[in-house]
C-alpha cells in the first residue's frame, strides 16, 4: 500500500533523515519501521514491492570504473 504524508514537523523530518543517513537507509525505509514500532508491529517485516531483486543496483567500484573506461575508448584502426 502506499501513502503520502504531508506537513510532517520539522523535528520529526530531521529525526527521520538522521536515523536514514546513520543507518543507511531510505527514508521511507525509516518511517515504516517507525510507523510499525509505533503500531505494535515491530517484529513485523513489510514485504518488499521493489525490483531491487530482479534489475539489481549500481555499487561505487574503482576498478569496474576503469575497466568500462578502456571499453568506451574507440581504436580509430579499427574502422578503416
Amino acid at each position: 500500500m502506499q501513502y503520502t504524508i504531508r506537513n510532517l514537523p520539522a523535528r520529526l523530518d530531521k529525526m527521520i533523515r538522521k536515523r536514514a543517513k546513520e543507518e543507511g537507509k531510505s527514508l521511507n525505509t525509516v518511517a515504516v519501521e517507525a510507523l510499525m514500532e509505533a503500531f505494535g508491529l515491530r517484529g513485523s517485516v513489510p514485504a518488499r514491492r521493489d525490483v531491487g531483486s530482479l534489475a539489481g543496483s549500481w555499487v561505487e567500484d574503482a576498478a569496474v570504473d576503469e575497466a568500462l573506461g578502456e571499453q568506451r575508448c574507440i581504436d580509430d584502426e579499427m574502422w578503416r
